[in-house]
């Protein structure tokens, strides 16, 4: 019996999705709500490539870094045809997205290309469990099969920059809990924010 190591495929844990109260918001609003959040991070990822681009373009690291970045590209101009198609409010904090996506990009690949990664380790860890959830509504909620598809074909891809991130040493980044820490955090709240505002 051969004693190499298994790979483990990463599995998402499946949110639990509560039953709909009085109060929550409608099948449809939900829906635009999924696709201005969705549209809005996939936004802020564009910007997150183009700023660890901007210091790591001619790196190692570029041919990965750019290969993610025209996946992000595509996700971000699938919801932006869904934004006018389903009449969807974009979210108003689009310019503060485009700054600190930049920033946030520039930022930790300044710390070196393992900084960078494990920046992406830490934005596609929550947008993997954003979309699950996401997914799951739909599930719960039945009918939207194009989207739902939609979305698990995007959460697979980010499942795989993340695991492209791990594969080029992100976890060799010093301090790379706490980094990772406060990146995830971040990412919650500007889902969170980009929902609502």
């Amino acid at each position: 019996m051969s004693t190499a190591r298994k790979t483990k495929k990463q599995k998402t844990k499946k949110p639990k999705i509560p039953k709909r109260l009085p109060g929550d918001p409608s099948k449809a609003e939900m829906v635009k709500r999924m696709i201005r959040v969705d549209q809005a991070g996939e936004y802020g990822a564009v910007r997150i490539y183009e700023g660890q681009l901007s210091v790591l373009g001619k790196s190692a690291s570029a041919p990965a870094l750019e290969h993610m970045a025209k996946q992000e590209r595509r996700h971000l101009d699938a919801f932006n045809k869904l934004i006018p198609e389903r009449r969807v409010r974009p979210t108003a904090l689009l310019p503060l997205w485009h700054v600190a996506g930049f920033a946030l990009g520039a930022g930790t690949a300044l710390l070196g290309e393992k900084a960078a990664h494990a920046c992406t380790v830490a934005v596609e860890e929550v947008i993997d469990e954003h979309y699950a959830g996401q997914i799951a509504r739909l599930d719960a909620e039945g009918g939207e099969k194009k989207l739902r598809d939609r979305l698990e074909e995007f959460r697979l891809e980010e499942v795989e920059h993340r695991q492209t991130s791990l594969d080029l040493g992100a976890k060799d980044t010093p301090g790379y809990e706490a980094l990772t820490g406060l990146i995830r955090a971040g990412s919650r709240l500007a889902i969170w924010l980009s929902t609502r505002i």
